[in-house]
């Protein structure tokens, strides 16, 4: 076996181009990565061997014929299993879906890869319907981190997470709505984008509304600016959607650290105001805004100002959950995550009032984001203030609360707002364990972002270092 697990997406089409490999050679290889690396952390819950490999073989008659497709033929991914995928169907971790009601469907994520040539790896696992930010469920069990199986991958796109750093997919779809990318790429070890919501179509809506975001799970920020270029593709059926830009992120990230950061205005706050983080966590992120500022960023150490949002945001995502399971019979639940229907019946008590009362909190708090980035380009914070915990478990050990939003302050604010949010790693707890840097952007200057993490990215390399799972089983030949 050669190096095609640890390539990037940038990488494997340049072989492609040059004709160094095929599709065919690069999707046998990460499907024997699949069978070495899932069963340590359970990362995917449909691998149809058959169906990827039909997918790869016409992309290599399509590259035979000097007529690929787009901006992806030949590279594999990794599909959340909430995205709708006319082929497989799409259970979204829950015993109450009807698998065959999802099939023949496409969801615009997944239908702008197909127009682009991608080869589908399989679907990966999520909590049931995406509500929390570790990833367990009543058909699949739990998944864990590659970097340490018994610790938590984060979630709700823990699969797609976990996937990335064991060569199981160098590309993986993920979705957002309190931080379910950013959460597991950040405990996970890789880069993770939450786009500006409508920048990347999402249909049919999530149960979380306006909050969620669907966006790329990737090993290198150059990865995550290529797919974006796809994911960003029109689609009518998302009527949240705003109108194409045609922006090309590749080439918005393109240049030195020191080009992409001139002129740039990054607020540092390591806390929000009112965080508490663990000390090697703000260690590493203060080191990374000293890197970008000795780049040629403009660093200011200051707080956005605003109060934690927390009882808004679990007004607005849980009444998500609420109005999920509204029709759903007393049997049906009782198939369910009892965690789940537990928040949905607490939330199913809200009046209206208190609704409309967080919906005027969120308002508040966008106008406070678009006021501050006037004046900052960027605001950079941690990801999370912690690394990820023991597996099977909503919250840490002996943790204050017993819901999982407590212990992602850096995410879900920005889900409110509808801003673009990045986690490139930039570093390593004693223990081994990754850290996030979050790089928060105002609405619509996904580039920005991007260039920012690029920047650190191409200064502060860690794309070098793969867990041991990696090598899981390989031979000496084997291994990369």
């Amino acid at each position: 076996m050669n190096d095609f697990v640890s390539m990037t997406a940038v990488e494997l089409l340049q072989g492609y181009k040059d004709k160094s490999f095929s599709p065919v050679e690069v999707t046998e290889a990460l499907l024997k990565q699949v069978e070495r690396c899932n069963p340590a952390v359970n990362a995917y819950c449909l691998v149809d061997r058959d169906t990827t490999m039909a997918f790869a073989r016409e992309s290599e008659q399509r590259y035979a014929n000097g007529e690929p497709r787009g901006q992806l033929d030949g590279v594999p991914v990794a599909i959340k299993d909430v995205f709708l995928t006319p082929m497989w169907p799409t259970l979204k971790g829950s015993r109450t879906t009807v698998p065959q009601s999802t099939m023949g469907k496409e969801a615009p994520c997944v239908a702008a890869l197909n127009r682009n040539g991608y080869i589908p790896l399989g679907k990966t696992t999520t909590p049931e319907f995406g509500w929390k930010g570790v990833t367990d469920n009543p058909i699949d069990g739990v998944t864990c981190n590659p970097w340490n199986p018994e610790k938590t991958a984060g979630g709700s796109s823990g699969g797609s997470a976990a996937s990335v750093p064991l060569g199981m997919g160098p590309l993986a779809l993920g979705t957002d709505a309190g931080g379910s990318i950013r959460i597991p790429a950040s405990f996970c070890g890789h880069v993770g984008l939450k786009p500006s919501f409508g920048e990347v179509p999402h249909w049919p809506a999530s149960p979380f509304g306006t909050l969620a975001h669907a966006g790329p799970m990737t090993w290198t920020v150059a990865d995550c600016a290529l797919m974006m270029n796809v994911l960003s593709e029109a689609d009518h059926r998302d009527t949240n959607a705003i109108p194409r830009r045609n922006i090309d992120y590749l080439e918005a990230i393109a240049g030195e650290p020191g080009e992409l950061l001139k002129g740039m205005r990054i607020a540092y706050s390591a806390t929000l105001g009112y965080v508490n983080v663990e000390r090697e966590v703000e260690e590493s992120v203060r080191e990374a805004a000293h890197l970008l500022q000795s780049l040629g960023a403009e660093i200011t150490e200051v707080a956005p100002g605003f109060d934690d949002p927390l009882a808004a945001f679990g007004h607005l995502f849980y009444g998500g959950a609420a109005n999920a399971l509204r029709n759903l019979s007393r049997r049906q639940r009782s198939l369910m995550d009892p965690q789940l229907v537990a928040v949905s019946e607490k939330a199913s008590q809200l009046t209206m009032l208190d609704y409309l009362a967080a919906v005027n909190e969120r308002t508040a708090l966008c106008e406070r984001m678009a006021n501050f980035h006037r004046k900052y380009d960027l605001l950079l914070t941690p990801t999370l203030p912690i690394t990820a915990f023991k597996a099977g478990r909503e919250v840490p050990e002996d943790w204050p609360s017993t819901r999982w939003p407590s212990w992602t302050p850096f995410t879900y604010p920005f889900n409110m707002t509808g801003q673009p949010a990045l986690t490139v790693p930039c570093g390593f707890s004693s223990d081994g364990l990754p850290i996030g840097l979050h790089l928060v952007g105002k609405r619509f200057d996904d580039a920005t972002v991007l260039r920012a993490g690029q920047a650190y990215q191409l200064a502060a390399p860690l794309t070098d270092r793969r867990p041991e799972l990696f090598y899981a089983n390989a031979t000496e030949g084997e291994k990369v």
